[in-house]
């Protein structure tokens, strides 16, 4: 039985928590989800999947969709409401019935008390000014966006902008998640971080969890998120290893320095970061899988096969459909470090 909690089963949560006896339609909440890309779009199913069956939320899934007109001439929110399916960003997969596309944004947020932010990361602050006083009193959000907002003042966490612009509390969700595994409900697990409210944490463990999708919660937000953003450094080194041939034993080092200085980073931001945040599935687990196959890596090896020669953000717009890679400010990081300078200044590297 997978704790929603640190102590605490989901079980116990739902038996403890009333979450399943809530017959007043006016007290039941509702969910908008920001953000309908790929990870947008597979959020959608599992909260739709979870919404349809439970008494404490409206069925109904509001999604916002950042309009396009696809190659047909259609809309692509008007393909998805008449096809129950993001053609797009997540082809051949149905979100179910109850997901509904909503091209209006402050539309989308309106009625919502459960807002789950799930946008590329340069794209948050411009989301938040626009719904700024135009969202519920009792509003809670959680953030699945990896990767955090650098200003000349030093970082800003995604999830503190949302509190700072929105005035709400804010947790995060982050994990070993690749979209298209999940899609398809294969095996996975995510980390909830909250600040003090446990139990809005609680509702959002029982609002993602299903049974091939194991949510657990840490109190620990600064934490989780952290490993979520830094994760992408490390898979760039990776991606490097893979360009260049360097085999599985130098990939595994590279992991494992990168989560030592992934902690050392965290701690240095955040003092109050826990070290067994980094065991959890927003930790190691997600270092792992990205490491292995997420973007940042696809991304860095395309970028070492071609000797440099084609710039990160030739490979960016070719491979990464307007995400960006991350980039940080230097601190005593010496694999980090060397990733910024290789990456993002130019500066070429030799082996041995």
């Amino acid at each position: 039985m997978a704790p929603a909690l640190e102590v605490q089963g989901v079980e116990n949560v739902s038996q403890n928590n009333g979450l399943n006896n809530v017959d007043d339609v006016t007290n039941r909440s509702k969910v908008t989800v920001i953000g309908s890309g790929n990870w947008g779009s597979v959020a959608s199913k599992l909260i739709a999947s979870n919404t349809i069956r439970m008494n404490n939320f409206h069925d109904e899934v509001r999604m916002w969709v950042y309009e396009e007109t696809l190659p047909s001439g259609e809309k692509l929110t008007d393909v998805i409401n008449q096809t129950n399916e993001n053609v797009k960003y997540l082809p051949g997969i149905k979100l179910g019935k109850n997901v509904v596309a909503d091209p209006d944004l402050e539309n989308a947020v309106r009625d919502a008390n459960m807002l789950v932010f799930v946008t590329p990361h340069q794209f948050m602050e411009g989301i938040c000014k626009r719904i700024a006083g135009k969202i519920r009193a009792d509003a809670e959000a959680i953030s699945l966006v990896k990767g955090m907002e650098v200003k000349m003042e030093g970082p800003c966490m995604i999830s503190t902008l949302i509190s700072e612009e929105l005035g709400i509390n804010c947790s995060v969700l982050m994990g070993a998640n690749i979209a298209n595994e999940i899609a398809v409900e294969k095996f996975s697990e995510a980390t909830v971080g909250y600040r003090q409210n446990r139990e809005a944490a609680e509702r959002w463990v029982h609002l993602f969890y299903t049974p091939y999708f194991i949510v657990t919660a840490v109190q620990d937000v600064e934490g989780v998120e952290l490993c979520g953003t830094l994760k992408n450094v490390v898979a760039i080194a990776a991606g490097f290893v893979d360009g260049l041939e360097m085999g599985n034993n130098t990939k595994a080092a590279i992991m494992r320095l990168g989560l030592r200085e992934m902690k050392a980073f965290s701690k240095l931001l955040f003092p109050s970061v826990k070290d067994s945040t980094f065991f959890e599935s927003c930790g190691v687990a997600d270092l792992i899988t990205t490491c292995l196959g997420g973007r940042n890596r696809k991304v860095a090896e395309a970028y070492a096969k071609n000797g440099g020669k084609r710039s990160f953000d030739e490979l960016e717009a070719e491979m990464l459909q307007g995400q960006k890679l991350q980039t940080y400010f230097e601190v005593s990081l010496p694999m980090i470090t060397l990733i910024f300078d290789v990456a993002i200044e130019m500066v070429p590297f030799v082996i041995g």
